[in-house]
């Protein structure tokens, strides 16, 4: 089985693409593992910061749980594009607690900002879990006349240093044809 390194590094254009396509959802599907090693799929309301995740979960749910047990997931985006077809997205990537209260504050802005009309799955509970996906194999998926191309990218060491554009806006619209394959 291929590991995310045997992948190539992801490049500026890339990166720019997939982060337009992630700012412009709000809804992603997280397989997550569950302790008999059963994978279990759900979907919750993120947002991004260029290629990195943020999801909420209630501190009590086995979600929370089965992550700090292992924080290995898998996520799957779809969009439907104004320009025909469909494009996706499917990640590998590892997920972590936000702690730090000023990033908390940060995140807690950029989601009114983004999505000021809009509460998407959030959790009902007074105490919940700010999760960080951070990817570390990307695959941006197209499909055009009944026919799909993946292509899978690597976020390693190399693409470490790889600048993301600050504003990822929804206002920037749909990826267009032209740029859904890399």
């Amino acid at each position: 089985m291929p590991t995310p390194e045997t992948y190539p590094p992801i490049h500026g254009g890339a990166v720019e693409t997939i982060a337009r396509l992630l700012a412009h959802e709000r809804l992603m599907s997280i397989g997550i593992n569950r302790p008999d090693g059963w994978p279990q799929v759900t979907t919750v309301g993120y947002i991004n910061d260029g290629l990195n995740l943020y999801f909420v979960t209630s501190r009590e749910s086995q979600k929370l749980a089965n992550l700090k047990a292992d924080p290995r997931v898998s996520i799957s985006i779809h969009s439907n594009m104004e320009v025909g077809g469909a494009v996706g997205v499917s990640m590998a990537a590892r997920a972590s607690e936000v702690s730090d209260p000023a990033e908390v504050e940060r995140l807690n802005r950029m989601m009114l900002e983004r999505w000021p009309m809009v509460s998407v799955y959030c959790p009902a509970t007074s105490s919940i879990a700010i999760i960080h996906l951070k990817p570390e194999l990307i695959c941006a998926i197209s499909a055009s006349a009944g026919r799909s191309k993946t292509e899978c990218f690597s976020l390693g060491a190399a693409a470490a240093d790889i600048p993301v554009a600050a504003e990822t806006s929804r206002s920037a619209g749909a990826v267009s044809a032209e740029a859904r394959l890399f």
